[in-house]
């Protein structure tokens, strides 16, 4: 198991990513059931009339129909997709891996979401803190991932290894950033050999900062 870095993972294709995703793709990435999974996850774990940070977001995020947020904001690579999303309130496209700081205040999120996308990125230790810190004290932290993925664009240990290690990978990437606690692996596969797996790694952002997170400011 390789350990969390601040120094990139590398990927077999290592060209500008804007070029990856300069072309709109408006498909999803995980078949329905599974998408029906992340739906219930979000039910469960996020708050009703709390605003929500949709990192690496697409053209749909997967957010119950029956459920208000105060505000959804959309970060991601491709601006037309993000502008195809209804559900948000805000559009912000930023490539993370060349640039991990996120453009919020402190504090400015009761969630965050990042679905089938965790394993693009390079600095996945570095942009978890800056959830941790653009997230309130005690906001969930929802990171949902299947076996699916563009293998040339994602991170190298991801290729390595199989679902059980993609959770222990997951979860050390959010233990390392510091400010989570109460983090859990979940397998939530809905028909497990008939449709696609679904994984979550979930966490809280801590109460108090730990002294790790305190001497990175």
């Amino acid at each position: 198991m390789p350990s969390p870095q601040l120094q990139p993972f590398r990927r077999d294709d290592e060209s500008d990513d804007a070029l990856f995703y300069a072309q709109p793709r408006l498909v999803t990435h995980i078949d329905d059931p599974a998408i029906a999974a992340v739906t219930r996850l979000y039910r469960e774990r996020l708050p009703r009339g709390g605003a929500i940070l949709d990192l690496m977001s697409s053209w749909i995020s997967h957010l119950p129909g029956d459920s208000l947020y105060r505000e959804v904001t959309g970060l991601g690579m491709n601006r037309e997709e993000l502008a195809a999303n209804s559900r948000l309130d805000r559009r912000v496209v930023q490539d993370l891996n060349r640039d991990a700081a996120l453009p919020f205040q402190d504090g400015a999120f009761d969630a965050a979401v990042c679905c089938v996308s965790i394993d693009y990125l390079v600095r996945p230790v570095e942009v978890l803190r800056e959830v941790g810190r653009v997230c309130r004290a005690g906001a969930p932290l929802v990171i949902t991932f299947s076996n699916r993925c563009f293998p040339t664009k994602a991170i190298s240990p991801w290729l390595e290894l199989d679902d059980a290690g993609h959770l222990e990978l997951v979860e050390s990437f959010v233990a390392a950033a510091g400010p989570w606690e109460r983090i859990e692996r979940l397998d939530r596969s809905p028909n497990p050999g008939l449709s696609d797996p679904l994984f979550a790694v979930v966490a809280r952002r801590a109460v108090v900062a730990s002294r790790k997170e305190a001497a990175s400011r």
